[in-house]
Order: structure tokens, then sequence, then C-alpha cells
């Protein structure tokens, strides 16, 4: 199923998508981008390495929003929304599971989208972020169907459906609800459940 995303207001140069772990800010964000000619910069790019997660003992969390360079990430945003040239941002590389330097180029002009869990996140390290952003839309699905993506994705990235479960329940769904307590300060929520989910068969 289709779905048209609003046009960005006129004058913003970034909208933030949030949404909790699943819920398809990537897909949606790429759809949006596409649809209105706007760039993309996801908050999983500033992902620590897992290097330095198992340096500071949080690999095990990861996902969490404490295992986000959420300093850098307001920084790097700043320079967007200050039109500066020669931008790059880092990108999240989902088949190795770690985030990629210098691998996106934001353009000096037009709208930016950013998207990523903790944009809305009453914390002062997120607060940072939120204040670079000009207007946040919180995407929402339903609960069953985003556990099911989700724990697709860990399967299709490695993991056995045993473990991916035991993930989502243990790390994902506890920043989920972190994300969902945070929707009430977004600017528009959009439920996006029919667009993920596949339309029913006649007869069936």
């Amino acid at each position: 199923m289709d779905i048209h995303f609003p046009t960005p207001p006129v004058g913003i140069r970034l909208l933030g998508l949030t949404g909790a772990p699943g819920v398809g800010k990537s897909t949606a964000a790429a759809a949006l981008a596409a649809e209105h000619g706007a760039a993309v910069v996801p908050m999983d790019g500033f992902h620590y390495a897992d290097v330095e997660l198992a340096r500071r003992g949080l690999l095990e969390v990861k996902g969490a929003p404490d295992t986000f360079d959420a300093e850098g990430y307001a920084a790097l945003l700043r320079r967007v929304r200050g039109c500066e040239p020669a931008v790059v941002a880092p990108a999240f590389d989902r088949d190795l599971e770690q985030p990629l330097a210098g691998a996106i180029a934001v353009p000096p002009t037009g709208t930016v989208v950013t998207e990523g869990n903790y944009l809305l996140l009453d914390q002062p390290r997120w607060r940072g972020v939120r204040a670079e952003v000009e207007e946040v839309w919180h995407l929402h699905v339903d609960a069953d169907l985003r556990r099911e993506r989700l724990v697709a994705r860990h399967v299709r990235h490695g993991k056995s459906p045993d473990q991916a479960r035991a993930w989502v329940d243990r790390v994902d769904e506890p920043n989920a609800r972190l994300v969902e307590a945070a929707a009430e300060r977004a600017d528009r929520v959009l439920d996006l459940t029919a667009w993920h989910r596949p339309p029913r068969t006649v007869g069936r």
C-alpha cells in the first residue's frame, strides 16, 4: 500500500522523523525524500562502534540512548541547519552493524530529513538534538506488527529466531517504551500500520 506523506512545511530545513524501533523510520524517510526531493541524515550513523560500546560496557544494550554520540549528532545537525557547504554525515551499515564515517554528502540547500528513535527524548544529551530540528513527526504502527518487523530484521542480520525474540524483549522493547512516552512532544503523529501491513485477499 502506498502512502503519500504530507509536504514538509515551507522553509523547513530540518524535519525529524521519530518512532519506536521497527516502526519503519528509514523506509518512511526514504519515501518522503523521494516524494519531496529531500536528503536523509540518519541518527543511526551516530551509533558508537562496537569496540567503543565494549569499552563502555554497553555492547549488550546496543541501540539504547547511551549507545549513541548524541552530542556529535547535534553538532552535525547544527551545521546542516546552518546550510554549511561540504557537510558529510555518517551512515549505518546494517550488514556490518557498524557506523560508516563520511558516507552521506548533505547539500547546503533544501529540506533534510533526519530520522531516529530519540529525537524527542527529554534527557539533557538529546535536548540538544531536538533544538536543531525545526519540526518532528512521530511515526506509529501496531505494536504486534512492529515486533514482527523487529524480529525479522534481527534474523535477517544473523540472529536465530529465539535470539531475535530475546533481544527484542530485553533491549528493543524498553527503548520503544521510552520513545512512545515522548510522542506527546511531537508536532505531528502519523500512523503507518496500514502502509506496512499487506492488504487482505478477499475470500481468505
